[in-house]
């Protein structure tokens, strides 16, 4: 009796050896297969370009282009050095005489009126200008020459035609001698230029 016991308890041992065994039958463990999150970069939005810079409200605050040079006016005034390091100064100065008119066709009314350059010297040279109205302020033209130490006398718009009138000397009169030659002289703003024209043009 005893005997078998023991028999039996043998062979339920060689059972469970055998069970295990055959549950790893190569002794490496099976892999855990796991997700991979795919994050997908987005590019953030590229930024607009910055806004053109308005125009100045009002025409002494303009630029205005006088012998290649571009000129702004603060308050109707601007100084720079007449050379780099140069304790001579260029100053611009609105001197008046404006008028008032559509000159480019496009329903704004337009600022016309006389500039004066001194360069430290002996000249003082007047120029016309324009100044374009646009829908949030002034745009400034380029400069005609009128002369130096001329006499204004008045600037008029009739239609689209711009009319300076201003005396000047005979030639071969020095300086000294006051301005006496009566000068009207004729322009029109073509493609955003102020241009001389003939009368009636």
């Amino acid at each position: 009796m005893f005997r078998r016991s023991l028999i039996a308890l043998g062979i339920g041992v060689a059972l469970v050896a055998t069970a295990c065994s055959s549950d790893d039958t190569d002794g490496t463990a099976t892999p855990i297969a796991t997700e991979t999150a795919t994050v997908v970069a987005t590019a953030a939005p590229a930024e607009t370009a910055s806004a053109t810079a308005p125009a100045p409200a009002s025409h002494l605050d303009a630029s205005y282009e006088i012998e290649g040079q571009v000129v702004t006016l603060v308050g109707g005034l601007a100084e720079v050095e007449a050379a780099p390091g140069s304790a001579s100064k260029v100053t611009t100065r609105v001197f008046g005489n404006e008028a008032m008119g559509d000159l480019n066709g496009d329903g704004k009314e337009d600022i016309a009126f006389l500039l004066t350059q001194d360069g430290g010297g002996s000249g003082t040279f007047f120029y016309v200008v324009v100044a374009l109205k646009t829908d949030d302020g002034y745009t400034g033209t380029n400069a005609v020459l009128l002369g130096d130490r001329v006499a204004p006398q008045t600037t008029e718009i009739r239609g689209s035609e711009l009319i300076v009138n201003f005396a000047e000397r005979a030639p071969g009169e020095p300086m000294t001698t006051p301005p006496s030659i009566g000068v009207s002289k004729y322009l029109k703003v073509v493609d955003g230029e102020l241009v001389e024209t003939t009368p009636g043009a």
